[in-house]
């Protein structure tokens, strides 16, 4: 990675928040933590809230995870990205009032994903704020644990901060993503894994993609989106997992075409 490019979309994305104020109050982070994306590179799941924030493009802030504007995009791999990065932000925290409105716009087909997106935009039409709190708290949170634990450790061992995680911490450093400063779920989150997904998708290297698919979903993501389907105070989140699951089957069955 070119980190002297990448520094200057970060300082780019400084100034046009204003400055280093600014900048920190926007994303709610420390100055320490600034520094520390500086030096070590942004990471990718907070390269989206940036470049929102600020305007600055997630190519100028991770020209090695994003393509760059001129590249031709592959829609396939751009569609598959669009999903993880759907059920990232959906898994990672309750969905805002501009998400749902988002939400009831996606258009439905007779495809298992094209349903999938129809229930959960029916969902999106009905759900009120309090209500998802309580439901992403019982399910994630919960007094102690919530109802699920997605994490691959968990699904695999069933333990928490086990080998999988160690291993999928050696794969991430390889490919220079570290989690925010400030975040203590472990990275085999699926929030997390889905959020990596969508950047290596889009960063034209389907190869590292389908490498982190094999290794560190595949094993056990079907069976935390079924859970998830199953639970008991799953409202919203039951058509969550149901795309969760009909993107898997995409996805399993793609792993199985001859290279």
């Amino acid at each position: 990675m070119d980190r002297g490019t990448q520094t200057g979309g970060l300082d780019a994305a400084i100034t046009a928040a204003g400055g280093m104020e600014a900048f920190q109050a926007a994303l709610n982070v420390a100055r320490r933590t600034v520094f520390l994306w500086k030096q070590q590179g942004v990471p990718a799941e907070r390269v989206p809230e940036i470049e929102a924030a600020t305007g600055i493009s997630r190519h100028a802030l991770r020209p090695d995870l994003w393509p760059t504007p001129t590249q031709a995009a592959d829609p396939l791999r751009e569609g598959r990205a669009n999903l993880y990065a759907l059920l990232g932000h959906l898994l990672s925290d309750v969905p805002d009032p501009a998400l749902l409105a988002r939400l009831t716009a996606i258009p439905a087909d007779d495809s298992p994903i094209g349903r999938a997106l129809g229930q959960l935009a029916a969902a999106a039409r009905v759900a009120k704020p309090e209500a998802l709190e309580r439901e992403y708290h019982d399910l994630f949170i919960g007094l102690g644990r919530g109802e699920l634990l997605p994490y691959a450790s968990y699904y695999l061992t069933g333990f928490l901060h086990e080998r999988p995680l160690a291993e999928l911490r050696s794969d991430l450093k390889r490919l220079g993503i570290a989690r925010s400063a400030g975040v203590h779920e472990p990275e085999d989150h699926i929030a997390f894994l889905c959020e990596v997904m969508a950047g290596l998708l889009r960063g034209g290297v389907p190869e590292e993609a389908d490498a982190m698919f094999q290794r560190h979903i595949r094993p056990w993501a079907m069976r935390c989106f079924s859970d998830l389907c199953a639970a008991q105070a799953a409202v919203f989140y039951r058509p969550v997992g149901e795309l969760g699951r009909a993107l898997m089957d995409v996805e399993l069955a793609a792993a199985e075409l001859p290279a």
